[in-house]
């Protein structure tokens, strides 16, 4: 039986970036909202600078180069899928479609025949 074996090693600057980013962050939303009497463009720029930051900081943890590598094989594993065409994609919903109506109309006519033999020949129930 395999066992998976999972590592989490975080050093103490791991941590304090981590801590810092989200200072940076909750820093930036703040700074916007102060700067609501400077304007909407130095608000704005305050928010995206001090986001920027964050993003950054974080980034050079050990946790910010595991997201990018886990993005980077995420990306290389969606250029290997083989994308259905236009026609084949049309033909598959059609199917799909179809399927829906035949079972639509299968469930509908299960329902009726159920309420018919239950309600009229069990229970003798005219509505």
């Amino acid at each position: 039986m395999a066992t998976t074996q999972i590592e989490t090693v975080s050093t103490g600057a791991d941590k304090a970036k981590l801590a810092a980013a989200v200072v940076l962050a909750v820093g930036a939303i703040v700074a916007f909202y102060l700067l609501s009497k400077q304007g909407g463009v130095v608000q704005w720029i305050a928010l995206l600078v001090g986001l920027a930051a964050a993003v950054g900081v974080f980034a050079s943890s050990e946790n910010g180069k595991q997201l990018l590598a886990f993005g980077r094989d995420s990306w290389r594993e969606v250029k290997k899928v083989v994308w259905p065409t236009r026609k084949e994609a049309i033909q598959m919903t059609a199917y799909v479609f179809g399927f829906v109506v035949i079972m639509s109309i299968f469930l509908w006519l299960t329902d009726k025949t159920l309420e018919w033999v239950f309600f009229d020949l069990i229970l003798g129930w005219r509505k």
